[in-house]
């Protein structure tokens, strides 16, 4: 690892770039049951520590990609928009909350929804968008949301994570039918 890490080091000093130490951390990657690995990285005297969780373009990675950590701080975010919504309701068209729905809520809700949207903890995240839905509509918190849904014209999170992933496929059908290709001709040649 530490041959990796100076060889990498100096990739980033050739073009340029350099690591600032104090905020720079590796992270171990494991399944739940099994133990960290006792690693030491250091460059320059320096110690790169072992991280839990890190924030990578928006999306929270723990060391066991449970993407619990980044559902709970969606969690947190859309909760404080689901007041703000319930503050601002009195005063605005249904069809402006619709609209700042989509602007922020959206917005928030589905920013990388392909990595964290197949969760269990997505649950969490599908009932604020429940909540929200209801506060719009001026329903009761009983009330089913399945055609408030279709009113308001808005995908579920379960259906716009679908709709996500059918998006991503098509962006990268070339890419997955090469991939296709291989899987057929590797099992063709092992049977």
């Amino acid at each position: 690892m530490s041959e990796v890490f100076v060889d990498t080091n100096e990739w980033f000093k050739i073009n340029w770039l350099s690591l600032i130490f104090k905020i720079t951390h590796y992270q171990q990657l494991r399944t739940k049951n099994s133990q960290d690995m006792n690693v030491n990285i250091s460059y320059d005297n320096n110690h790169i520590s072992n991280s839990a969780s890190t924030k990578f373009l928006g999306l929270i990675i723990d060391k066991t990609l449970s993407r619990k950590n980044h559902i709970h701080q969606l969690m947190s975010k859309l909760s404080s928009v689901c007041c703000a919504v319930r503050t601002i309701k009195a005063f605005m068209l249904q069809e402006t909350l619709t609209m700042i729905y989509f602007s922020y809520i959206y917005s928030i809700m589905t920013y990388g929804i392909t990595f964290w949207g197949n969760s269990p903890y997505s649950i969490n995240i599908f009932r604020i968008q429940k909540r929200i839905i209801r506060i719009i509509t001026n329903s009761r918190n009983r009330d089913s949301c399945r055609e408030l849904f279709k009113y308001l014209k808005i995908l579920s999170l379960y259906l716009q994570y679908i709709f996500s992933l059918l998006i991503f496929v098509v962006k990268n059908k070339d890419h997955i039918e090469n991939q296709i290709k291989i899987f057929i001709a590797l099992i063709l040649t092992y049977h």
